[in-house]
């Protein structure tokens, strides 16, 4: 880990299992063999992680197409994820962290600034983790808008 422990490219990827928005287990390890985009957000059915994960559902069949699966990851409970996947007709998974041990390992909860003030909080980041579990991308306070774009543009997707 790097300081203020966040991921780099080349660190092994910290393993998780969590409730998806049914409470059935997902796992990392359930992705070994493949890439997968996890992304951390602060809180499913906000103006911003609403845009964020609709742009990834609305480029989803690109990113699968170029053998990347997709997963976020926010402190919500599944009861709330479930609703903002109905809601938002999400087709990936959406995980819940409500004890944030996933987001912590990863460097996604901790000090941020916000409208000035520092307050701690999920720190909007996303990760691409390759088939072998070793972080390749590395991205900490990306922008909600636009960020989709930008990531497909990183990966020449």
């Amino acid at each position: 880990m790097t300081d203020n422990s966040r991921l780099a490219p080349g660190d092994t990827a910290p393993a998780f299992t969590l409730p998806d928005a049914d409470g059935n287990d997902v796992s990392l390890a359930d992705f070994r063999g493949r890439k997968v985009v996890v992304y951390f957000y602060p809180a499913a059915s906000t103006p911003g992680c609403t845009k964020q994960a609709c742009d990834f559902r609305d480029n989803l069949a690109d990113l699968n197409g170029a053998g990347l699966d997709v997963i976020g990851i926010s402190p919500d409970k599944p009861a709330k994820l479930a609703k903002f996947r109905e809601n938002e007709e999400l087709t990936f998974p959406l995980l819940s962290d409500p004890e944030k041990t996933t987001l912590e390992a990863w460097g996604a909860f901790g000090e941020k600034k916000m409208y000035g003030k520092t307050v701690q909080g999920v720190i909007r980041s996303t990760f691409l983790v390759d088939e072998d579990g070793k972080i390749e991308v590395a991205q900490y306070n990306v922008r909600a808008t636009g960020h989709v774009a930008k990531l497909r543009r990183d990966l020449s997707v």
